[in-house]
Parts: structure tokens; C-alpha cells; sequence
């Protein structure tokens, strides 16, 4: 029996090859895009799940709230062993990044002839606890980590490992200098941390070590300072609550920011392991997050492409209904029951499912190559897992009742008398009140998604041309060592990069102005205590602000100097200490920690001290030459590659030791919001899918209509209608749907969008524009859809109209 339903099954979709075309068509999309958003969520969903102690793992992290609330990953140096101290049945370890260093490793090539080989590494580089080791999950292929005990040790991975030695096994005992004034012993291999994992541990040297060397890498034991590279992490006991320990930290931290600061309103939060990847509030070694609100967005997105595609088949099914009616009846009357004719619609899609399923899989390997394009999950992603074939079975089973029901439902309860007659008309099958539903409910999920995509699309336009206060363009960034042995050179190298013809301007500085590093302290003002606010600092010389294009609204620049002697601070520190007009502040002094009152000379106007997302922070700008870790050099006219060969020909002769690693700032910025860029390029594409399942959809309820209003087209052409009176005919109720589904769609995108751009301090705003251009582009799509079929109606001959009746 189930054999004879498939072939005769198979048969009919032989026999209506065009709608059989457009169902699979539909669903295989639909069934594509399902896949592959299922392969990101489900690796958004694993990082560190492959961690041992996942859910006793925990980050203690820095909350401030003054005016408003400022959030970093940080915390002060001595943190850490207080809280050792006091939480005995923790396990506590510090974790200090110190990316972009360089690492220099000398040997002997097969010749015996020595060799120096020198590397710039961008990310994975600490200085860490050997606790580490006891808190994270991390494979020894030699050694072992309880050598970072001692000073002068390191761990490396098993990649930069074959990097530096060419084999593993021969790391163990070598010798590697970190930013050529620290000598260190390889202790340990460990195996390449997963890609799904947010500690890309590649390189960590013992904290002792920092310690020994912590007036080069801003090492203190201050606890006003607080810099976002310095974290830690705890291993709690089983029954311990992350509730209780965050409240006996503050407790315990209270007193040492009272000693520092009395107005002091820094609190620490104890953040799960299980947050850290998805809380974009904070940020993590592995520089990629994405909110929970994101993933919900990605899990509803694939929602409504499949339940656009299953819409697609009812509609698909019920406009072949009446060409049926004949088969229907003449099954009931040679003794076919219900229950048997329902079989027979399941079975047939089942079988348009089970296709689309084995396309759409296939559509899916081609494109996970892309994936990583768009969303970063590896180059290497499997389609083929166990929870991906569990999800497809799922899928296609929840797509074959959900499809199938309405049409069997229908179709089977033919009468066999009318069917016969052929009296089947469209007050007989179902209900045309849903149909239209179905295609106000398609076009409200495509309009939804067409207006998330605008507003996506118009954020990041807005991000790319926004004004940063700045002049980011043209910026070529240096970044370098900030030994005593380089500073020094720092002024030749300086005055002969002046001398190079097409740069206007360099400046040495701790950081570029916008960036991701968030460096604070408490600070009093104009002999007064303590204010209740931190101060974040950047340390550069007077050139600074004529390197990156930043305004002086009132007073001067920094004058020459290697110490600090004096600030210029920005407009957003001048209102928060109440002052109503920039030049009341020139003059006044300042203290940063515990350090000597220095006056303001300057005020700057307000640039992005970090991305869009966040608020301009109060900031105070001095000179000391021992932090500075960057050049900024500003370049003129069009030749770009040849100052830029010049530049690294002028690096070699003064820091010939030094790799040079540079990049221009306007590709630094357009980092931040990397996620942002490669979720809307995914939106955009499931927008055009929605809006190609959509139009399928609507094309089989004309073809429905068509197929129902034979004769009264007929009728109309004998009397004289037009061609385009006809066209008009199907083509109004079909805008009106659309229209009231874009009523319906609006306000939801309104709400699902304002939410998303919370995300961001400085965002666009969703104007009139966004809906008009939403609704004229789906009326226009969906017009030549209707119009297409509704013209082949309209132009068949009204004496064959008029014979199918």
C-alpha cells in the first residue's frame, strides 16, 4: 500500500513538473537557510562548553557608576591576591594580556649558522598564574604549567611552537625573547586552544615575571588603577554561590578604594564563564562576542524562512486542488475512505520534502565555504554532525505535517458527487480568508525582515561616515617598544620621518585616540577630594593632536616634554565637573592618583574615545615618554604605498631589532564592528530569500484565483474588458494584503530594531524613509510577480476560457 501511494505520488509530480518546480524550489531554500543558521547558533552556543569545570568558572569584572555606568573586564593589580587570600577554597588566577608584543627567537639552522627569527604577535599573549592551569581546561604535549611559578618561564602552543623551533617536540629547554628585554625558557607545549574558545592562549610567561619587569608593562600595586587587560578568573568550590562571593568582594574591595577614594563607586561583578561570550558589555581575549538577543534574532530569522517556505506549499497545493477534483471523486467511489486520501497527500509531501531536503543540504555544503564570510565559524565547518542531522530529520518531519495537513485536509474531503461534475469551485476548497492570511503573514515576516535590513544597512552607513571628532583617514599607526633603548632614538626617527616628503605630522602616544583600551583612575580636582568619577587617560606628546586631527576648543596644546607637566583634557570632563564653559577650566589643577597636582592648559573637543557603542569617556591627556607604545604618522597627497615604503625603510635603519608592525587607523576602527558588518551582510541575504519565497507563495494564490475565475475572465473579455482592467482585477487585493501586512510588520520592526540599536550610544534614527522605501520596494516586487500571471490570464482566448467550465 505505502509503495503504491509513492509511485502514484511520484506520478502527480511528474504530471505538474512547473508547481513541483516551485515547491521544491521553495523549500529547499528554506531548508538551506535553516542549516546553516542552525550551524552558527548551535557555535555561537559552544564556546567553552568544552571546559571541565564550565560551570564553576567565573570572571570578576569592574562596574563604575557616576554620572552613568562604565563597565570594564579590569581590575586592580593587588586584586588578585586578595581575593586568593580571602577565598582559600577558590581557586584564583591573574591573567595579564600583553597583545602585539614581539618575540624574538635565536638559533642555529641546519648549517650551523645563527639565525634570529622575529615575530609580531597580535593576540594570545600573557602574563599568567600557573592557576591558570587548574581553572581552564588546556591539553600538555610537554612540560607542564606549574613551572610558571618561577620567573622567567613560559608556555607556548603547539602552532607558534612549530613556528619558532619547526618542530614541537623540540621547544622544551629553548630560549625566546619577549620585546627583547625579557629572556625566557620554554617550560611547556600546550595543544592550540579550539577555534570555539575565548581564551586563544598561544603564548604565557610567568607573572613573576611581570612583576620583575612591571615598570615596562604598566605593572602597579595601586588601587586606583585599573586597566582592562588585567583580569582574573575563579574556580569556585561546588557549593559555592557566585551571588554570595560578589558580594563578600565588595566588601572586601570597599576599603582599599575608601583608602584611595572615599567617594568612591566602583563595584565588581562576578560574571560566569557561561556570560562571557554573549555580555557585550565587557569584552574578552578573543576580541568576538555576540549578544543573546542576536542569537534569538538568528533562531526567529530561520523561523520565518521556514514557515515562509511551508506557506508557500499550502498555497502551492490548494491552487492544484481543483484540477484534482475529478481524481478525488472517482477514488471515493471505487470505495477510497478519508484516511487513505490523506495518506496519499502526505505522501506526496513527503516525497517534495524529502527532495528539498537532500537539495537544501546539498545547497548548504556549497555555501558553508562562504559562511565563514559572513559569520566566522571556521573554514573548516561540518554540515554533517550528529546535531545537525537530528535538527534536518527534525526539520523535515515538522515541514511535512505542517505542510501537508491543510491541503490533505481539504483535498480528501471532497464530495464525490460535485468532484465528478467538476463543481468544485473555490467556496469548496477551505477557506480563502486563510489563504490570504498565509500571504499576509508571509509578507509581514518578508517586510519585517526587509525593514531590519535597511535599518541594519543604514546603522552601519552611519558608523562609516560618522563624525569621530577625528580625522581617522590618512593615519598610518606604529605600534613599538617603549625600552629605554627606543626612546631614545625616538627623536631622530621622529625628525626623519618629518623629512619624508607626503607626511604632515607624527606623534608618539600610549594609544591612538579611538580604541577598545580603557585605561582609568581616580582623581581629585582644583584641591578638592576625590571625585566620584574615574579619570581615563592617554599619554602622547604635543604632536598628538595635529597627527590625528583633533580640535583645541579652548587654551593650548601639551608643550614639548617628556614628563608630565601638565593636561588637556576633553569637553566631556569639563561638564561632568560641572563647569558650563570650557575655558573656566584652564588653569585649574588636576591629580591623577596619588600623584602631584599639574595644571590644565588645554581643553579638546569631544572625539570617540572608544566605538559608537559606548559613551565618550572624561579624559585627561599628558606627556611621558616612557608609555609611549605608538606612532601616529599623518599622511598627504596619493602616493600611500611609496611614503608607507619609506616609512618602513626609516623604522629598519633606527630599530633594525624590532619587527615594524603598522596599520592604518581607519581599519583599526572598522574592527569594531566587524560582528555588525557581517550580520547585516546575513541579513540582507535572508531578506532577498524571504522576499523569492514570498513571491513563490503569491504567484500560487494568483494561480489559484486564475484557475477559479476562468470563466468570469472570459466573461469580461466578450464585454469588452482590457487586458490591463484584467491585470487590475487580480493585482488590487493582492496590494491591499501587502499593504495591511506591512501595517502589521511596521511596529514590530520598530521594536525588534530599537532594541538592536540600543547597542549603540550613537545611532541612527528609524525615520519614515526606512517604511516608505520598505513598502514601494515589496508593492513593486510583488506587482510583477501578480502581473506576470495575472497578464497569461488575461490574454488567453475567451473561447477557451469559456469551454473550461
Amino acid at each position: 500500500m505505502v509503495f503504491n501511494y509513492l509511485k502514484i505520488a511520484y506520478r502527480n509530480l511528474l504530471r505538474r513538473k512547473g508547481f513541483s518546480a516551485i515547491n521544491i524550489a521553495g523549500l529547499s531554500i528554506g531548508i538551506a537557510s535553516c542549516i546553516l543558521l542552525f550551524v552558527v547558533i548551535t557555535y555561537e552556543l559552544s564556546f567553552d562548553k568544552f571546559q571541565k569545570n564550565y560551570s564553576r568558572i567565573v570572571r570578576v569584572v569592574t562596574k563604575e557608576k557616576a554620572v552613568e555606568e562604565n563597565y570594564t573586564t579590569g581590575v586592580p593589580f593587588p586584586a588578585v591576591e586578595t581575593f586568593r587570600m580571602n577565598f582559600p577554597d577558590a581557586t584564583t588566577a591573574g591573567l595579564y594580556a600583553r597583545n602585539g608584543s614581539q618575540v624574538t627567537v635565536v638559533g642555529e639552522d641546519s648549517s650551523n649558522t645563527r639565525t634570529v627569527k622575529k615575530f609580531i604577535e597580535d593576540h594570545g599573549v600573557f602574563f599568567a598564574e600557573p592557576e591558570v592551569f587548574n581553572i581552564f581546561t588546556v591539553k600538555f604535549l610537554s612540560g607542564s604549567g606549574g613551572k610558571l611559578s618561577e620567573p622567567n618561564q613560559v608556555i607556548i602552543s603547539k602552532s607558534l611552537a612549530e613556528k619558532y623551533f619547526g618542530r614541537w617536540e623540540d621547544a622544551v629547554g629553548q630560549f625566546i625573547r619577549l620585546d627583547l628585554n625579557i629572556l625566557l625558557s620554554v617550560a611547556g607545549v600546550i595543544e592550540d586552544a579550539p577555534s570555539n574558545s575565548d581564551f586563544p592562549f598561544k603564548l604565557l610567561a610567568s607573572f613573576k615575571t611581570l612583576k620583575q619587569h612591571g615598570a615596562n608593562y604598566g605593572y602597579n600595586t595601586y588601587w586606583g588603577s585599573n586597566n582592562s587587560d588585567m583580569q582574573v578568573y575563579m574556580l569556585l568550590p561546588g557549593s559555592a554561590s557566585a551571588s554570595v562571593v560578589e558580594t563578600k568582594i565588595n566588601s572586601l574591595t570597599k576599603e582599599f578604594y575608601r583608602q584611595v577614594n572615599d567617594k568612591n563607586t566602583r563595584t565588581h561583578v562576578v560574571q560566569p564563564l557561561s556570560d562571557i561570550h554573549f555580555d557585550t558589555r565587557y569584552g574578552n581575549f578573543n576580541n568576538r562576542m555576540v549578544s543573546r538577543p542576536t542569537i534569538w534574532t538568528l533562531m526567529l530569522v530561520g523561523l520565518m524562512i521556514i514557515v515562509m517556505a511551508c506557506i508557500n506549499f499550502i498555497n502551492l497545493s490548494t491552487a492544484q486542488s481543483v484540477s484534482r477534483s475529478k481524481e478525488v471523486g472517482l477514488r471515493k467511489v471505487l470505495g477510497g475512505n478519508r484516511a487513505q486520501l490523506i495518506a496519499q497527500f502526505f505522501s506526496e509531501t513527503a516525497i517534495v520534502v524529502g527532495i528539498s531536503v537532500a537539495l537544501g543540504l546539498a545547497l548548504a555544503f556549497l555555501v558553508s565555504p562562504q559562511l565563514d564570510d559572513f559569520v566566522p565559524v571556521g573554514k573548516d565547518v561540518n554540515i554533517l554532525n550528529l546535531p545537525t542531522i537530528l535538527f534536518l530529520l527534525i526539520t523535515a518531519l515538522v515541514v511535512v505535517l505542517v505542510s501537508g495537513f491543510y491541503p490533505a485536509m481539504i483535498l480528501s474531503g471532497f464530495r464525490p458527487a460535485l468532484a465528478l461534475k467538476n463543481k468544485i469551485n473555490s467556496a469548496s476548497i477551505g477557506n480563502i480568508s486563510l489563504r490570504r492570511g498565509l500571504v499576509v503573514l508571509q509578507f509581514a515576516l518578508s517586510q519585517l525582515l526587509i525593514i531590519g535590513t535597511i535599518v541594519a544597512i543604514s546603522q552601519m552607513n552611519y558608523i562609516r561616515r560618522a563624525d569621530l571628532g577625528l580625522k581617522k583617514d590618512a593615519v598610518l599607526v606604529l605600534t613599538h617598544s617603549s625600552d629605554s633603548a627606543s626612546i631614545s632614538r625616538m627623536p631622530a626617527f621622529k625628525n626623519e620621518l618629518l623629512s619624508i616628503k607626503g607626511i604632515e605630522a607624527v606623534s608618539f602616544s600610549s594609544d591612538v585616540p579611538s580604541s577598545d583600551n580603557n585605561w582609568s583612575t581616580n582623581f581629585a580636582f582644583n584641591g578638592g577630594e576625590d571625585e566620584k568619577f574615574g579619570l581615563f587617560m592617554k599619554v602622547a606628546d604635543q604632536d598628538y593632536f595635529d597627527a590625528y586631527g583633533i580640535t583645541i576648543i579652548a587654551g593650548r596644546a601639551l608643550s614639548k616634554s617628556d614628563t608630565s607637566r601638565e593636561f588637556v583634557v576633553n569637553e566631556t570632563l569639563v561638564k561632568k565637573l560641572g563647569l558650563k564653559d570650557p575655558a573656566d577650566i584652564i588653569g585649574k589643577n588636576i591629580r591623577i592618583g596619588s600623584n602631584a597636582w599639574l595644571p590644565v592648559v588645554g581643553v579638546a573637543k569631544d572625539f570617540k574615545t572608544n566605538s559608537l557603542r559606548e559613551d565618550i569617556k572624561p579624559l585627561a591627556i599628558f606627556s611621558s615618554s616612557n608609555y609611549y607604545s605608538s606612532a601616529g604618522i599623518r599622511l598627504s597627497g596619493d602616493n600611500f604605498s611609496g611614503v608607507v615604503a619609506s616609512v618602513q625603510k626609516t623604522w629598519d635603519k633606527y630599530f633594525p631589532e624590532y619587527v615594524s608592525n603598522s596599520r592604518f587607523m581607519d581599519e583599526a576602527i572598522a574592527e569594531f564592528y566587524t560582528q555588525e558588518e557581517q550580520l547585516s551582510r546575513l541579513y540582507k541575504i535572508f531578506a532577498v530569500l524571504a522576499i523569492i519565497i514570498s513571491c513563490l507563495g503569491l504567484y500560487g494564490l494568483v494561480s489559484f484565483m486564475a484557475a477559479q475565475r476562468t470563466k468570469e475572465v472570459g466573461i469580461r473579455k466578450v464585454l469588452g474588458a482590457s487586458t490591463a482592467s484584467i491585470v487590475f482585477l487580480f493585482s488590487k487585493e493582492f496590494m491591499l494584503l501587502i499593504f495591511v501586512a506591512f501595517l502589521i510588520a511596521s511596529p514590530l520592526a520598530v521594536i525588534f530594531m530599537n532594541n538592536w540599536l540600543s547597542n549603540f550610544t550613537f545611532r541612527v534614527d528609524i525615520g519614515p524613509g526606512v517604511f516608505l522605501l520598505a513598502i514601494v520596494s515589496t508593492l513593486a516586487i510583488a506587482w510583477i510577480t501578480v502581473g506576470f500571471k495575472a497578464f497569461r490570464a488575461a490574454r488567453v482566448n475567451p473561447t477557451k476560457s469559456l469551454k473550461s467550465e
